[in-house]
């Protein structure tokens, strides 16, 4: 293979990338989100400088993904904290969790998502809207949520500005010899986002102390709000917001 064949490729390995070239569009996307108050000292521990915190609430996701373009179907589970850099409110992507390699390896790779390999699930039990997580064998996180019992939000706008506000990742890749290659607050804004339903409820959440899966060192300190979304979108390339190294 020439050197120019090589820089085309999208991913590895060569015989058959991981992931194809972007932008990436996601068809029926649904979402759980629950907020729920947590410990300000515990955010802040948890926000890399220069993002600051922008109160003391976060929400856990859970994603339903049945159709995306070059990553397939899978489930994912997400730590959120609201936060704002240079004054621009924005959202910390703190933890992720997917079932999947294609998204694990390009999310990590081209965007900085911190995905690890976990078991998420979003399902309809009964009359209610439920979310767990295993990790390493062990259940970690449940969320609950009543299904659709405002029969429909009308204000779509709001919930579609809610989507795109801009996500922040910190993107930390290893040179070969251990040192940072890439040190990097990453910014990254969903495009062509189409509202299908959105609905709210009551919701509560579980987190359970794990290791390497600690979501629970954000505690719940309060009931969890519940919004339930299903959208199509276009996930974009994103862009650096901030170099540790520079």
């Amino acid at each position: 293979m020439k050197k120019a064949d090589v820089l085309k490729l999208p991913s590895m390995p060569l015989q058959s990338p991981t992931f194809p070239h972007g932008p990436y569009k996601f068809f029926d996307r649904e979402y759980m989100v629950l907020t729920y108050k947590s410990d300000p000292a515990a955010i802040r521990q948890a926000l890399p400088e220069p993002l600051q915190p922008a109160g003391d609430y976060v929400s856990v996701q859970w994603l339903d993904l049945p159709d995306g373009q070059g990553m397939g179907a899978y489930g994912a589970t997400a730590q959120v904290i609201p936060c704002t850099f240079d004054g621009k409110p924005c959202n910390f992507i703190s933890q992720m969790y997917v079932d999947n390699t294609p998204p694990l390896a390009g999310g990590r790779e081209l965007w900085g998502y911190p995905m690890k390999f976990g078991k998420p699930a979003l399902k309809v039990n009964a009359d209610t809207l439920t979310g767990t997580l295993t990790y390493a064998g062990q259940h970690v996180a449940t969320g609950t949520m009543t299904y659709k019992h405002d029969h429909g939000r009308t204000d779509l706008a709001a919930i579609k500005a809610q989507l795109a506000r801009t996500q922040v990742t910190l993107k930390l890749i290893p040179d070969i010899d251990g040192s940072p290659a890439i040190a990097q607050l990453v910014a990254v804004e969903f495009a062509d986002i189409v509202v299908k339903g959105a609905w709210t409820g009551a919701a509560r959440l579980e987190l359970i102390p794990a290791v390497n899966c600690p979501l629970a060192d954000l505690p719940v300190l309060g009931p969890a709000t519940g919004l339930h979304i299903v959208t199509d979108m276009t996930l974009p390339y994103g862009k650096v917001l901030h170099d540790y190294l520079a």
